[in-house]
């Protein structure tokens, strides 16, 4: 005889599904969320581009029709995009329907330090995005997705092309800020030395280093054109550093104590690294050190942002982020060993190695 009577089975799920078929629809939702994700950075590329975050704080907490006539956008789409956004805490919506800042929507803002605005700006653009279709070439051919994309390298990309340069140093100054001072203030300098930032951009990393300990010095080495934007001619830096132009495969500056290395390795392969090592050991002094800052990736299942920048890295270049082992091996084949590992508050490592007699 049938009877309505809940089973164990089903008693706690009206529905009739049990537990493993609930365990399953939710590892399809939250797979079909992962595989849509391409949404994510554009709708916060779209937020950043018209402002958003900036128009909330300058008028307080506003409806999406009310943004939208700040903004001379369509209201309907703009409202889908924000509330898909406050879905991941960037932004929240009220019960009146305005939206209001969050901690992560004012780090967006032109003015927030670390400017982010830029960085999300840069990971939006096409010159970004393009290269992630082609991945799976990548993984077949080893080609970066970039090459396939666009018939050249990353980097004679932005040299060609003044926009997407511009674009590139702005996000990547953003990005190197949360690095920079989280650096000056988990390494301790030797007192009064004079360290050589190589390939250091405009100087962000010199800058927060010297700003932070009073009795360094500095020497900013890049390309010529990139030195030449550099971001330390402020009175509090007067008469400690200087710029010198070159090319970071061939030599490197004469006569400094600490060689530091950010963000540049993970650019190039693993011998075209060598290289830049061994330039930079023929001009470091024995009792010198070489320090690398990088994401140092862990060997274990857990979430890591160097895992997902090295992902990104597959697609635009040759280099990668790089284990520990990793580093010790690249170290050995250019002049140098592994002394420590020390953490920063970023997602970055400063990796610390001495010079090693030939």
């Amino acid at each position: 005889m049938a009877t309505d009577r809940p089973t164990p089975e089903n008693a706690e799920h009206p529905d009739g599904a049990d537990a493993a078929q609930q365990a399953q629809l939710r590892q399809a939702a939250q797979l079909i969320e992962a595989i849509m994700g391409q949404l994510y950075p554009a709708a916060l590329h779209t937020a950043v581009r018209f402002r958003i975050p900036d128009l909330l704080a300058e008028h307080g907490p506003r409806t999406a029709g009310q943004l939208a006539a700040l903004a001379d956008l369509k209201e309907p789409n703009l409202y889908r995009i924000l509330r898909y956004l406050a879905t991941r805490e960037i932004f929240r919506e009220d019960e009146q329907g305005r939206f209001h800042l969050t901690p992560m929507a004012e780090a967006l803002r032109a003015d927030a330090q670390p400017p982010l605005r830029d960085f999300a700006m840069l990971l939006g653009d096409e010159m970004f995005w393009h290269p992630t279709i082609h991945l799976h070439e990548t993984v077949r051919t080893g080609t970066p997705g970039f090459e396939t994309a666009y018939g050249k390298t990353f980097f004679q990309h932005l040299s060609e092309v003044p926009e997407a340069a511009a674009t590139f140093d702005a996000g990547m100054a953003g990005f190197s800020d949360l690095v920079n001072h989280a650096v000056a203030a988990s390494y301790a300098f030797p007192p009064g030395a004079t360290l050589a930032d190589i390939g250091g951009g405009r100087g962000g990393l010199l800058r927060a280093l010297l700003t932070a300990d009073p009795v360094l010095n500095g020497v900013l080495y890049d390309l010529e054109h990139v030195v030449a934007g550099h971001r330390l001619d402020v009175p509090e830096l007067k008469g400690r550093w200087r710029t010198e132009a070159g090319d970071f495969f061939t030599s490197v500056p004469e006569g400094c104590d600490v060689h530091l290395i950010k963000h540049v390795l993970h650019d190039w392969s693993d011998e075209d690294s060598a290289r830049i090592l061994r330039a930079s050991r023929r001009a470091l002094p024995d009792h010198g050190r070489l320090l690398v800052v990088d994401a140092v990736l862990p060997r274990d299942n857990a979430p890591h942002p160097g895992k997902t920048i090295d992902g990104l890295m597959m697609t635009l270049l040759e280099g990668k982020e790089r284990t520990r082992e990793q580093f010790e091996e690249l170290f050995a084949r250019s002049g140098y060993r592994l002394t420590r590992i020390v953490p920063t508050p970023s997602f970055a490592c400063v990796v610390e190695a001495e010079p090693v007699a030939p």
